[in-house]
């Protein structure tokens, strides 16, 4: 983790806003650590690459999937359904977001169904 990471547009608008809302070393858009009496720019802020070892340790573990993106961890698993890398919180998590509501619905549409069936049998 000690590499200076580079950044893609996208994920360097992501780590800014990130940035910008959890932070707690960033006050308006300038660094309190680097503050010697002189207000000073985030250099987070300001760069396409993760510079702030505070940010990666504190701040990036909050947004998981711009985490498992950015440093290829073993929380990072693909949809069973579409493919797409996704986050996951437990071992037993087989589908993104966007398709677990889908398979959720589809799964209780199905159980009801079922159960109906054997009431009026």
């Amino acid at each position: 983790m000690s590499a200076v990471k580079r950044l893609s547009p996208p994920q360097s608008r992501k780590v800014n806003s990130l940035v910008r809302r959890e932070c707690c070393n960033c006050d308006n858009g300038h660094c309190i650590l680097l503050d010697d009496g002189d207000e000073c720019v985030c250099p987070q802020l300001i760069s396409c690459s993760l510079l702030c070892k505070w940010f990666r340790i504190a701040v990036l573990p909050l947004d998981k999937l711009l985490y498992a993106e950015l440093f290829q961890s073993e929380d990072r698993r693909r949809c069973t359904v579409c493919g797409a890398a996704f986050a996951s919180k437990s071992n037993s998590v087989k589908y993104c977001p966007d398709c677990r509501k889908r398979i959720t619905r589809r799964q209780a549409a199905e159980r009801m169904r079922k159960r109906r069936a054997l009431v009026t049998q």
